[in-house]
């Protein structure tokens, strides 16, 4: 090959590079922080764009609009990680990504039946209210929540069970209504990682109100009506208790401390 041979092939070659490299990048990083000992079911949803008109195919046992990633418990705080397509094409319909569901499960105690569990979700919208703090410019967005254990009292002894409730955080680490989770602007998620920081409070608080009175060491269960009175409302009585049995199968006066 002469030299002015090679000069065009190089060329050549060099534009063939450069198009592979502006290829528009569609799909961006999703990262979850999981707390010791959960378990994690996630699912990226998609539908057909705005403005589009085509439908999505009957169901026939299968949801090709739905990818579905499970990760199994682990004994330390750990971190999970998926490369998510922003749009998909599923039997000629395009299609974008909705929505990224979460399904929590944790263990709280030794036994099989010592598990509870919530659910979170990020929202991905086409446009974000223009006050939004979202910031995908700085490579990673954190969207921060926190579970707590919540503890109530079941059966004719009284035993200690724990509800998993998991809500999301506001910039200044305060707890919200909502649940863990968020809201995300699909057109600037690619090439970037959004991360579900996920944390696990160590005060445990009970499941429901009227029920239980502070004290030093933790929480005494109000006795109702009777000892056998299973929802036993406090109703203002500061002085009627009644014991509970901890998971240990130990009777205690105060949960959690047993004093």
């Amino acid at each position: 090959m002469n030299k002015r041979g090679w000069h065009a092939g190089f060329l050549l070659g060099m534009a063939g590079l450069t198009g592979c490299t502006l290829k528009p990048v569609d799909s961006f990083t999703l990262e979850v922080d999981l707390p010791a000992q959960f378990e994690l079911k996630t699912a990226a949803n998609y539908g057909p764009a705005t403005g589009e008109t085509c439908t999505l195919p009957r169901r026939r046992g299968k949801r090709p609009e739905r990818k579905v990633f499970f990760t199994e418990y682990k004994a330390v705080a750990s971190r999970v990680s998926y490369e998510l397509p922003l749009s998909e094409r599923v039997e000629g319909c395009p299609l974008v990504l909705r929505s990224v569901e979460f399904g929590f499960t944790a263990k709280w105690g030794v036994r099989s039946t010592d598990v509870g569990g919530d659910v979170g979700a990020i929202s991905i919208l086409d446009q974000l209210a223009p006050d939004s703090q979202w910031t995908p410019e700085l490579g990673v967005t954190e969207l921060r929540g926190q579970c707590e254990w919540r503890f109530r009292t079941v059966g004719p002894l009284h035993g200690i069970r724990k509800i998993l409730q998991c809500r999301s955080l506001d910039t200044t680490g305060q707890t919200q209504k909502t649940r863990a989770g968020g809201l995300a602007q699909r057109d600037r998620l690619a090439g970037k990682t959004l991360r579900m920081s996920l944390t696990l409070s160590d005060v445990e608080t009970p499941a429901f109100d009227n029920n239980w009175v502070a004290v030093p060491g933790g929480w005494k269960r109000c006795r109702g009506t009777s000892f056998e009175d299973r929802y036993a409302f406090c109703n203002g009585d500061t002085t009627h208790f009644k014991p509970i049995t901890m998971p240990d199968g130990r009777v205690c006066d105060v949960y959690p401390s047993c004093n």
